[in-house]
């Protein structure tokens, strides 16, 4: 079965953010007055808007199949000179150089699936931190209900339409295993002509390791990292009992 990242077309259609993200990186990235790195930075989702905006982006991510279709869409869009795609892991990175921010959009970090790894990867975001520099990444809540209601069954995620009339459907089907916080995700894109008929199907699988606040708050502090704000929507609401985001700014100690 195929890692789902290799299919960069169907990603860049479903996968659209959480409302309001983009607008938060980007009043970030202007606070912070210098350059960005923008890890797990995909088909440059958020890197390119920042690019539109005048802010120097670095973007990193592991698949070469994400990073040439965010090349393509940054030299469509005019910004390729204040964008630099580097394939890369960010476990272990080393850029020759510091950043105003650092940011991991969209729950990218949730990737790591062992502690040693979310350990490895913020000493490397410490060490690509500019003096006064700023750390943002956001991470869903987990809801224990929410983990044993969608537990082994297969579930809609949503339908998208495209310019040609046809339609893509993204299923997902996942399998929890709790002690050691993994989700792991089968999923699967339909690709549907305007007369219902289904004309492609691929499937991947990714695994996500669930992350509880004060457990992120501590591997944060361990790596030398001080949360200074957290918010529970990208509309900056108060972080609490109800919220479903996490969303954390740090900075170095």
């Amino acid at each position: 079965m195929s890692d789902m990242y290799r299919w960069a077309e169907y990603y860049d259609v479903t996968q659209r953010g959480l409302p309001g993200d983009v607008e938060f990186y980007l009043e970030m990235a202007r606070a912070a007055g210098g350059e960005v790195l923008d890890l797990a930075c995909g088909t440059g989702r958020i890197a390119i808007p920042l690019a539109e905006a005048g802010v120097s982006v670095t973007g990193l991510d592991l698949s070469a199949e994400m990073l040439e279709r965010a090349r393509k869409k940054a030299d469509e869009r005019g910004v390729s000179g204040r964008l630099t795609f580097v394939q890369g892991d960010m476990r272990a990175f080393d850029l020759g150089k510091t950043f105003s921010l650092v940011m991991i959009p969209f729950r990218s970090f949730l990737h790591l699936l062992h502690i040693h790894e979310q350990m490895k990867a913020l000493s490397c975001i410490r060490r690509h931190l500019a003096p006064g520099g700023k750390f943002v990444m956001n991470v869903f809540v987990p809801k224990i209900a929410h983990l044993y209601e969608e537990s082994e069954k297969m579930s809609l995620r949503g339908t998208y339409r495209l310019e040609s009339g046809e339609e893509i459907a993204m299923w997902d089907y996942t399998r929890y295993d709790h002690f050691q916080q993994l989700a792991e995700v089968t999923r699967t894109y339909e690709r549907i002509s305007p007369e219902g008929v289904v004309t492609e199907r691929v499937t991947g699988r990714f695994t996500l390791r669930y992350i509880f606040p004060a457990e992120l708050h501590h591997l944060l502090r361990l790596n030398g990292l001080k949360v200074t704000q957290r918010f529970g929507s990208f509309a900056k609401a108060p972080f609490d009992a109800a919220s479903t985001e996490l969303i954390v700014v740090a900075e170095a100690m």
